[in-house]
């Protein structure tokens, strides 16, 4: 992820802007998820993270062969009654719409071909791959969001080795106490039976 706009104003965003007008000052406390969706022009994929817009900052390839990898493993065996989505965002609450790079969503909150969101509630798996410049919010500071809002699992990947493969730690909401507690670290073979039956070759990158 890249810059963030705080409730300060930004002096310099204009140039952010093709048609060179400047970005509306935010608000004293803020902005909403009711903003995020109805300010115009703003880049793609901007997340909000306690009241500021995140912006995303260009990716690595492993970023992309990554997400490509886990969600073409994660639709192999989906259940009927889930869906598997790619950078949509997630209400987590009034200050917080995060944009997971995937996520397992109920079937029944899919809507139509315009939607733009999902609630925390209709979110079964999160899961965020590591960029070197949004490191502390991909470790820290989204995984306790999400499971503050009851998402049920959470997967963080990481690039590691001398191959640069991926390695994807997972975790499983402790209910009781908001909190996710590890349940284990995939280096070259990600299988699982929670949130349903999942078997991926994390080597297979080299293929894509």
């Amino acid at each position: 992820m890249g810059g963030t706009m705080t409730a300060e104003a930004l002096p310099e965003a204009s140039q952010l802007r093709r048609d060179d007008s400047k970005w509306p000052v935010p608000p004293e406390d803020g902005y909403t998820a009711d903003d995020l969706f109805t300010l115009h022009d703003l880049p793609p994929h901007t997340e909000l993270i306690d009241g500021s817009l995140v912006f995303v900052s260009p990716q690595r390839k492993f970023h992309t062969l990554a997400m490509y990898l886990l969600e073409q493993g994660l639709r192999q065996h989906v259940p009927e009654d889930l869906r598997v989505r790619r950078e949509m965002a997630v209400v987590l609450g009034k200050r917080n719409a995060p944009e997971p790079d995937l996520l397992v969503v109920m079937a029944e909150a899919d809507k139509d071909q315009r939607q733009t969101r999902y609630q925390a509630a209709d979110v079964l798996l999160a899961v965020e791959v590591v960029s070197p410049d949004s490191e502390d919010r991909d470790r820290d500071t989204k995984p306790r969001k999400y499971a503050g809002a009851g998402i049920k699992h959470f997967w963080l990947v990481e690039m590691t080795g001398e191959h640069d493969h991926p390695t994807v730690h997972t975790y499983e909401l402790d209910p009781v106490n908001k909190t996710y507690v590890s349940t284990g670290v995939h280096h070259d073979r990600l299988k699982l039976s929670v949130p349903y039956d999942i078997n991926i070759d994390l080597t297979a990158i080299d293929e894509l």
